[in-house]
């Protein structure tokens, strides 16, 4: 299977390093893409089997030397290049899911999907119980929260702060950043709660998932909670996850779900949900 990369940040370059020793099954990386060309040329020498570069966004839908495209770029790429990737006969694996909280959008991508054939593919990324949530939600679930921990550093930059005035950078305390529904998380911090987005299409939706976010200046990595209650019963589920060094908003498990996605699609036996 030829897989094609758009994004050469830290959860794009390890996944195409994953690719180029193997183990994200039998595929192999056809090309990459990125804004910055620089991350694109470091990125692509930095691997045994090296892809070819594209230059302009519309060679992503042009080349014909993939059979699935990554996105590992960002909400803006989501919005940007998915509906053009499956016009252009290929499958989609989405990791900035938060852009997936336009109803409207995520409608016309469920329905260009099935218009062309295609598949989109949403991993689990930084959170686990993502399998027992969708199971669970079969059947009436009363409530789904996610808390958030990470370190003040994983917020830097972060415009919906910046215009509260909230400074974190000489915090000494946790402090809850945020309390509110999924939707509105992803919007404010569109780089830090993918998961939230994840979770939410796999129960309950997008108003009813409830986020708070906290920055801790006393752990070095990010903690995902997910407490959810229904029929079924009740699921508690918890990560503590290593982050990206030249990243610390993301976890180095979201790259690592990537990988595992692309290897299930080449693998005769599936496991999980």
């Amino acid at each position: 299977m030829r897989v094609g990369l758009i994004g050469c940040g830290a959860i794009g370059t390890a996944l195409a390093h994953m690719i180029d020793i193997g183990e994200a099954g039998n595929v192999e990386l056809s090309w990459v893409y990125d804004l910055k060309q620089e991350c694109s040329l470091r990125l692509a020498a930095g691997l045994k089997h090296r892809p070819r570069i594209l230059h302009h966004h519309e060679e992503i839908f042009a080349e014909k030397n993939a059979d699935i495209v990554v996105e590992a770029a960002s909400q803006e790429a989501v919005r940007q290049y998915s509906l053009g990737i499956l016009r252009s006969g290929k499958d989609l694996i989405i990791l900035s899911v938060g852009a997936l909280c336009d109803d409207e959008f995520l409608s016309r991508l469920r329905e260009e999907s099935e218009r062309q054939g295609r598949k989109i593919y949403v991993p689990s990324g930084a959170v686990i119980g993502i399998d027992g949530v969708k199971s669970a939600s079969l059947r009436k679930i009363s409530t789904v929260r996610l808390v958030t921990r990470k370190p003040p550093v994983a917020f830097k930059d972060n415009e919906y702060l910046s215009r509260k005035g909230v400074k974190l950078s000489h915090l000494r305390t946790p402090k809850i950043i945020f309390t509110g529904t999924a939707r509105e998380a992803v919007k404010l911090f569109p780089a830090s709660v993918n998961v939230a987005a994840t979770l939410s299409l796999a129960g309950v939706g997008f108003d009813r998932t409830m986020v708070t976010i906290v920055a801790d200046p006393r752990i070095k990595r990010n903690i995902h909670e997910i407490r959810m209650e229904g029929e079924s019963g009740e699921l508690i589920a918890r990560s503590i996850n290593k982050p990206f060094l030249e990243s610390p908003r993301t976890s180095y498990l979201a790259a690592l779900s990537a990988a595992r996605t692309l290897r299930n699609l080449s693998e005769a036996i599936q496991i999980g949900t």
